[in-house]
């Protein structure tokens, strides 16, 4: 999360153009490899494809810091390792998503992604003090080598896991056919629809801050790689609010409603930090934001991810999750594009305006729709099981 683009931003002195097409190259995989993806996923069993896909990101980002020790550390380097990792994302996160529904079945996902978040903020909160020791003592690329080690412990530990697998018993059909009742199952599905209508307008605006929020630390607050990573310690103190307090929300304000709230709350940390600059501590400004956005990005998600793996039955389920993460991030690598180049000709400033004003624009029209905000409770696919 911070080696990489501090990497660009501190030693190659990446432009946001250039900070935008590496947040692009890292979600073009979505695009190109999610619907085979999940027609792959669903013939297989997952476990074992999320396990080689952790041991995929070690490799990968080891090729960084051997790089740098040689001498050859350039963008177009970059770009292939972004690309890389965004492979693997696209095919061992989807596997990861449904070895978590084969681990708690479906009556529990709320709470088992809450309590997911939870685990997950507490890395966010070690972690980026961690790492802002290793890139002050190491550098930025050399930090990468303790994430791969991480890594390599990630499947340690998830050698301990057992799941039972069930495999579907009709042989496959065709893989074209396959691909196309995955894509059909979600176009005539109402809800999935709708949720891939806000993920998608939420991560084309999304992508205009991310893809140079680090850019806008250190060049427009100044602050050093050292005070970046710490200030991401904030973003697992979100994770861990949300996770703790997202399944009774869900429970008290429903789940279509609980989700666009999350949206609200993402808009608020870039049209906060824009506001306030100049009048709170730029450390604790940047970290306000990225407090902000975990909270609203992990409340959107867990009821996201719970509302779509409930209403969908399990020999669906691999060629769902693609084909949703297909139609979601197919906005994102634009957006992206379009965050560096506005930040590039307008300034950094503009793109967080951007952001902000089109999540906050995104929760508005949704909340007035009908769909998400009849949902109060997880459907039941009667085929679930």
């Amino acid at each position: 999360m911070l080696a990489l683009p501090l990497t660009s931003v501190v030693l190659l002195q990446a432009s946001p153009t250039q900070m935008g097409l590496l947040t692009a190259l890292e979600l073009l995989p979505f695009v190109l490899f999610s619907l085979p993806g999940g027609v792959f996923l669903d013939r297989r069993r997952k476990f074992p494809v999320y396990v080689v896909g952790e041991l995929a990101m070690g490799a990968l980002l080891l090729l960084i810091p051997l790089a740098w020790w040689l001498g050859h550390l350039s963008m177009p380097l970059m770009y292939l390792v972004a690309f890389g990792l965004g492979c693997v994302y696209t095919v061992a996160g989807s596997a990861a998503q449904i070895v978590l529904t084969q681990l708690v079945g479906r009556d529990n996902l709320v709470r088992a992604h809450a309590q997911n978040a939870l685990a997950t903020s507490l890395a966010e909160v070690t972690g980026p003090g961690m790492a802002g020791v290793l890139i002050r003592i190491l550098g930025a690329p050399l930090a990468l080598v303790a994430d791969a080690c991480l890594l390599v412990g990630s499947v340690l530990l998830l050698r301990g896991i057992r799941i039972e697998e069930q495999l579907p018993t009709a042989p496959p059909g065709a893989f074209t056919a396959e691909l196309l009742e995955g894509l059909h199952f979600v176009r005539n599905h109402r809800i999935l629809m709708e949720l891939a209508a806000v993920l998608g307008c939420w991560q084309f605006f999304a992508q205009m801050a991310l893809s140079i929020q680090i850019l806008y630390a250190v060049r427009e607050l100044g602050l050093s790689e050292h005070s970046t990573a710490l200030s991401f310690i904030a973003l697992g103190i979100g994770s861990i609010a949300a996770g703790a307090a997202g399944p009774a929300l869900s429970r008290h304000w429903g789940v279509g409603r609980s989700l666009l709230l999350g949206v609200a709350l993402t808009s608020v940390s870039w049209l906060g930090v824009l506001a306030l600059r100049g009048h709170v501590d730029a450390v604790l400004l940047f970290g306000a934001m990225l407090l902000c956005f975990s909270l609203g990005g992990t409340l959107m998600f867990i009821n996201m991810l719970s509302l779509r793996q409930s209403s969908t039955p399990a020999p669906m389920l691999g060629r769902m999750n693609s084909t949703m993460r297909w139609l979601a991030l197919i906005p994102a690598g634009p957006g992206a594009l379009i965050g560096g180049w506005v930040a590039e000709h307008w300034g950094l400033s503009y793109s967080l305006a951007l952001a902000g004003g089109g999540c906050l624009l995104v929760a508005l029209v949704f909340s007035l729709r009908p769909v998400l905000r009849a949902v109060v409770e997880l459907p039941h696919s009667q085929l679930a099981d």
